[in-house]
């Protein structure tokens, strides 16, 4: 088989591939990681790292940062709502117990909310496939939730998973006012820099009790978070984008629910009953209808700091 073989949507196959286990794997350890590190401040030490990393690689690499001190400040505003709200949320919510297939599901109906809320807010044109496409993404989260309330995590886990949700569609959108992209590990670097403080002081804010409980179990996992879903999964999308354009990442995005569904069951022992199987089924139905057959315009790529 060629190396030039590609994923419909003129994706090259192995790093779509890549990019979808990766990407789906956070949603795995970042459960692992909150039961030994407390949510908020492993997020904090996963953006600090992070971001250190990224200005360390562009700098070895001798990447141009491409963007005015103007644009530099927009990159760190949109940073802390694409990366501070987003994942401080979603980390949040995982502490409490969130399911790792439903948080999965959940963000994967970014790319179709972020085309809702263009066409809403920025009066885009919408088409029929793109709002039945949510319409049905949404029932299919509705059927996975309603059987087991308290088992995905309890109201406050689910509420703090859909403001995940949305602080990632309002962060895409927000990704336009930056203006001329910039270069992606300046721009990595300068969100998680941006990041890291807010999330810290967020973590004395709000969490109470001790923040380590299994210390080589958090440093595993803030290791991958660093250097497999920051990083890789970085150097991942940019492939995406350059053979596929800014919006070919989300158009995998309906992938990530079953991969997470196979990797929570293999790691995790999850098990979904067949009404959450039919559940996850529908809403990946919805979101593949709705972003497959999209403009590349219509949805940007997901955050830069990885699932």
């Amino acid at each position: 088989m060629p190396l030039e073989t590609r994923a419909r949507g003129g994706l090259p196959l192995l790093p779509a591939a890549a990019f979808v286990a990766v990407w789906a794997s956070g949603y795995i350890v970042t459960p692992i990681g909150v039961d030994a590190i407390a949510p908020l401040w492993i997020l904090a030490m996963r953006f600090a790292l992070a971001g250190g990393l990224a200005a360390l690689l562009a700098l070895a690499l001798r990447r141009r940062v491409g963007a005015s001190r103007r644009d530099l400040g927009r990159i760190a505003l949109v940073g802390v709502v694409l990366n501070g709200l987003v994942f401080s949320a979603m980390f949040s919510a995982f502490g409490l117990g969130l399911d790792a297939t439903f948080g999965a599901l959940v963000h994967s109906l970014s790319p179709v909310l972020t085309v809702v809320l263009a066409g809403v807010l920025l009066r885009e044109r919408l088409t029929r496939t793109q709002v039945g496409g949510f319409a049905v993404g949404v029932l299919g989260v509705l059927i996975v939730l309603v059987p087991d309330l308290q088992g995905t995590g309890g109201p406050v886990a689910i509420s703090l998973a859909f403001l995940s949700l949305l602080g990632l569609s309002l962060g895409t959108l927000g990704q336009r006012w930056i203006g001329d992209a910039p270069d992606p590990l300046w721009s990595t670097a300068v969100q998680c820099a941006a990041s890291a403080p807010f999330v810290a002081v967020l973590a004395l804010l709000v969490e109470r009790g001790p923040v380590v409980s299994d210390p080589v179990v958090g440093v595993a996992a803030l290791a991958y978070m660093v250097v497999g879903n920051s990083l890789a999964g970085l150097l991942l999308l940019g492939l995406l984008v350059r053979a596929g354009g800014a919006g070919a990442a989300s158009s995998t995005f309906f992938l990530m629910p079953p991969v997470t569904a196979v990797l929570a069951y293999v790691f995790l022992g999850d098990r979904l009953g067949p009404v959450e199987l039919v559940g996850l089924v529908v809403a990946a139905a919805g979101v593949a209808a709705a972003t497959l057959g999209a403009r590349p315009r219509d949805a940007g790529p997901p955050p830069v700091a990885g699932g």
